[in-house]
């Protein structure tokens, strides 16, 4: 009995024990709950209700009018002299909800967002899904769950910067626009207001661009093609990427008829159905429209705050710059096409048509074209103010009859620059580091190097000449000496794109790059070299404002010294002697003194001439698109021949300052 009596005791005493422990358990994670609330709160929740609060006032404060209209943009040139314009291609393409073709819809749904006509403009397992992977991810959006409402929303509203803080206003203003628009409105609107690549905002306006055609004439494997776009406009651009684009396409196609929304008949014949862009005529100044417009979204993000990189820790250090650069451009060209810009370049149209014409002419016996009509050999060139640091002129290619927006591979592509790169990266390195022009070094064959042009060798021979002449085996053994890694730290801090791991060997310094450089960065680098030293950004914004006139940029370009006044100095005399006494002999300037630099890559694949006066530097490029050995080809030939040509024709009598010697 007594034992009885102990046992229930016990078991009274453990089960009090128990109770506490719970009792105590329940009251920390309680707590914790409540330190995390208000942790939340302090750290988000006071931000998140004052961004509720501005997407209810953002959109009770609008009508639909901001879905229907957009205002033109404008471009003048350094006259002040309109160049061209983006008309509010709203005004002139729209379309209502009840002309919109079925079979459009529901590919649009199906693609897009199969929840719209059921969802209050959130869906939201989709959102908690992404937002499981924002806080994986340290604040970075990797994973999209936006509805149909939600994407209007961030086009009409929104810029696309991938923080939090837009991703929550995004769903606040859906979230509205549904209290006050029918689902039939937002379609609508969300079908006039989304970007098809190229200028194209609307389905109408991509039906007419793409295919020269109205809505009702377009067939079901062309209305899945177009919307194959929106999802990504640069990666399915159908100009840049159409294989790419008709993948998409056909993903689409093979959703419709799982879904139930189109028959395996129509499936099989849309899906083989080719797909062919019809081409607008060239629009007269393609190539400036193209750079101009790449250079104010770049000074608009600039304004905004985005730094430009070109160095990263890692791959996915890159990959995550890489994601923010393309969603915060493509949110700027969104606005430049619809917003009523003003934009004030540097553009100089009589020596953007000289330019121009100097290229053609240069490359005009060369007739071959590829299945696109496009010439294939080809040529690039840029043009800087040196008093400015602006481009004045730039050409992207040949003339072509039919072309449209297409590549403009002044600023667009990048290909090996043989040995125009050296003056860069090797001789005027050189000369900051001791190094003078009647310094005597030794020309000679060097075991497991590089070959001089002709394979003769001289001996000892001063630095000058060596220049003048392009010597392989000393460039390489100067780079040898400085280390690719100081040599190309230069071309880093000149703000080149595609400078990779695989660079940093001793072929560097003859230009043997894995991707290369494009005709702009050269063409500013060399403007570096006059400018004693100071690199300016390659840009022809001056200014931007709004449609009211309120000034969003007035680029006053940064100067960033990169080389040693005394060092760019003595390069420039040497590149003097390349013109007069040395591979460039023979297209010295008539009106003014000029310096300057070939480059040839392995079996003439590519052809460059970089030169300069005291007053305008200019950069040539000639090869093909997808390289090959040219005939004939070097860079004293078409190159030269291209930059003589121009530079004769742009500078007068009487322009006559020199070149500043350097002095010890």
């Amino acid at each position: 009995m007594n034992k009885r009596r102990i046992d229930i005791a016990k078991k009274k005493k453990t089960g009090k024990w128990l109770k506490l422990i719970i009792k105590v358990f329940t009251l920390v994670i309680l707590l914790t709950l409540a330190i995390g609330i208000f942790y939340f709160y302090n750290t988000y929740g006071k931000i998140l209700i004052k961004l509720q609060k501005e997407a209810k006032l953002l959109v009770h404060s609008s009508t639909e009018e901001i879905f229907k209209s957009s205002q033109t943009s404008l471009v003048y040139d350094n006259d002040g002299k309109l160049i061209t314009s983006l008309k509010g291609v709203k005004d002139v393409y729209y379309i209502e909800y009840k002309d919109i073709p079925p079979v459009l819809l529901n590919a649009i749904i199906v693609t897009e967002d199969k929840k719209f006509f059921s969802h209050g403009g959130i869906d939201y397992l989709a959102n908690i899904r992404a937002a499981i992977a924002l806080i994986k991810n340290k604040g970075e959006i990797t994973q999209g769950a936006s509805t149909i409402t939600q994407q209007l929303a961030r086009n009409v509203f929104l810029t696309h910067d991938v923080t939090y803080e837009r991703k929550a206003k995004e769903i606040f203003i859906a979230q509205e626009l549904e209290k006050i628009y029918t689902k039939d409105q937002i379609m609508e609107f969300y079908i006039n207001n989304i970007y098809y690549a190229n200028g194209h905002y609307g389905i109408l306006a991509a039906a007419d661009g793409y295919f020269g055609k109205g809505i009702n004439e377009l067939s079901l494997s062309q209305i899945a093609f177009l919307c194959a776009i929106p999802n990504n406009p640069n990666l399915y651009n159908p100009v840049t990427n159409l294989n790419r684009t008709i993948e998409r396409r056909d993903r689409i196609l093979k959703q419709m008829y799982e879904n139930g929304k189109i028959n395996l008949i129509d499936y099989r014949h849309a899906i083989k159905e080719p797909i062919s862009i019809n081409r607008q005529e060239e629009q007269k100044n393609n190539y400036v429209e193209t750079f101009v417009y790449h250079s104010a979204i770049k000074a608009l993000m600039k304004g905004e705050g985005f730094e430009f990189r070109n160095q990263f820790i890692d791959e996915e250090d890159k990959k995550a710059y890489d994601k923010a650069y393309k969603e915060l451009y493509y949110s700027y060209q969104n606005k430049l096409y619809t917003g009523g810009y003003r934009i004030y370049t540097s553009i100089d149209l009589d020596k953007q048509k000289l330019l121009q014409e100097s290229v053609d002419k240069a490359l005009e016996k060369f007739t071959e074209k590829n299945e696109e009509g496009i010439y294939q050999l080809q040529g690039a060139a840029v043009c800087i103010d040196n008093d400015t640091g602006r481009v004045v002129a730039i050409i992207g290619g040949r003339s072509q009859e039919y072309v449209g927006y297409t590549l403009n591979r002044a600023y667009q592509s990048y290909r090996q620059p043989g040995s125009a790169i050296k003056p860069l990266i090797v001789y005027t390195p050189a000369f900051e580091r001791g190094y003078r022009l009647d310094s005597l070094v030794i020309d000679e064959p060097i075991k497991n190097g590089p070959k001089n042009s002709g394979g003769s060798y001289v001996g000892e021979m001063k630095l000058q000449r060596a220049i003048e002449l392009s010597k392989n085996t000393i460039a390489w053994k100067l780079f040898e000496e400085l280390t690719p890694k100081l040599g190309l730290s230069y071309l880093l801090k000149m703000d080149f794109q595609k400078i990779v791991d695989d660079d940093y060997y001793l072929a560097a310094s003859l230009g043997g790059l894995t991707i290369g450089t494009s005709p702009l960065e050269m063409t500013a680098a060399y403007g570096a070299l006059v400018n004693d030293g100071y690199y300016r950004e390659p840009t022809c914004i001056v200014k931007i404002t709004d449609a009211a006139g309120k000034i969003l940029v007035d680029d006053t370009i940064d100067e960033e010294q990169v080389y040693q006044t005394g060092a760019s100095r003595m390069v420039t005399e040497a590149l003097t002697g390349v013109i007069k006494n040395g591979t460039a002999k023979g297209f010295e300037l008539s009106n003014t003194i000029s310096a300057g630099k070939t480059g040839t890559t392995d079996n003439r694949r590519d052809g460059w001439f970089v030169g300069y006066t005291p007053y305008y530097t200019t950069g040539v490029w000639v090869g093909y698109d997808m390289p090959k050995p040219v005939e004939g080809l070097k860079g004293a030939s078409y190159p030269a021949v291209i930059w003589h040509s121009y530079m004769e024709q742009i500078h007068q009598p009487g322009m006559n300052r020199s070149f500043i010697k350097y002095e010890e």
